[in-house]
């Protein structure tokens, strides 16, 4: 008979809802633009709905606005003129889909979850994510605005790759969600970098570092320069900090010190990079940090919908 002693301890010594938590559910995302997104997520979050499809139908707001000029369509090209769309989504299983270097579809976070889905794969790219779309019934279609191209032209002039921190031509909408069950969900979508290399992707189709949730302990997605987060597989690093006890907001702050540490070390200039995440614990506990000032994200629960401004290390 095994021993009382032998017992299988928590993961951590919190006393985390296996059910309804109340004054829950939450949704935050990043940026302005998260405002309205965070809308249609709440929609489906209030009414008792799953996190999975709250933040897929949250972030396909902004992916289909096309004032928005560096997430869908509307998006910023490549320096070949291509709006090449990034993507990736998980739920509370920890089952994972993702796109990458997609042209010609409005909605990759929804490509994205199909893949999760419907194939034995967790990522699709290029050409083989645009076959695999429109074979799931998805439409294509041109992605580059009038604005965007003519943007795009006038850069050709002189094609200098200067990205500007916290100019949104290089961020993404990140949106993570705690729902009345108490399960988390997470999707991040993106056109990249304006102007940048064809073929270049960036951390938010990267689960891990655009992107992580594990049911047990938390959720995190990033923004800003995808290299940088990538370098420290960002978003699992957050998760995993708050799986040793930090809160969302020194897990998000301890990810931002590793950036910093590696950026000196590279003799890499902190002014010229910004990166920003956001988290939420089991508990319903959020909170966020970033490398400068500039960042901020919307959080939606049953106080209302709101921005919010985290702390910064580069004062």
């Amino acid at each position: 008979m095994a021993s009382a002693a032998l017992a299988v301890k928590p993961i951590l010594e919190l006393d985390f809802p296996t059910g309804a938590i109340p004054g829950k559910p939450i949704v935050l995302s990043t940026w302005d633009f998260g405002l309205k997104a965070n809308e249609a997520a709440w929609k489906i979050l209030s009414s008792s709905g799953r996190a999975l499809d709250a933040v897929e139908a949250g972030v396909k707001i902004t992916e289909a606005d096309p004032n928005e000029r560096s997430v869908g369509y509307g998006g910023r090209p490549d320096r070949d003129g291509r709006v090449t769309l990034d993507a990736c989504i998980m739920d509370d299983f920890a089952n994972i889909g993702s796109v990458a270097a997609l042209e010609h579809i409005m909605h990759p976070i929804s490509v994205a979850r199909a893949v999760m889905e419907k194939t034995p794969h967790v990522m699709l790219v290029g050409d083989g994510a645009l076959s695999f779309a429109l074979s799931q019934g998805f439409k294509k279609q041109n992605l580059l605005t009038e604005p965007s191209e003519k943007e795009w032209k006038e850069w050709l002039t002189k094609s200098e790759y200067k990205p500007k921190v916290n100019i949104e031509n290089h961020d993404t909408i990140g949106m993570i969600a705690l729902d009345v069950n108490g399960n988390l969900s997470g999707a991040c979508t993106t056109s990249g970098m304006a102007y940048k290399m064809h073929g270049r992707v960036g951390d938010s189709p990267i689960i891990g570092a655009g992107l992580y949730v594990d049911n047990e302990i938390g959720a995190a997605t990033a923004t800003g320069h995808g290299e940088e987060v990538i370098r420290i597989a960002g978003s699992h690093l957050v998760v995993e900090l708050m799986r040793q006890g930090k809160s969302p907001e020194k897990a998000c702050q301890e990810a931002v010190m590793r950036i910093v540490a590696i950026s000196k070390k590279r003799n890499q200039s902190l002014r010229d990079i910004q990166v920003g995440f956001i988290a939420i614990n089991k508990k319903g506990e959020f909170g966020s940090y970033c490398v400068q000032d500039g960042f901020s994200y919307a959080v939606h629960d049953a106080k209302g919908n709101r921005m919010a401004k985290p702390d910064f290390y580069l004062k």
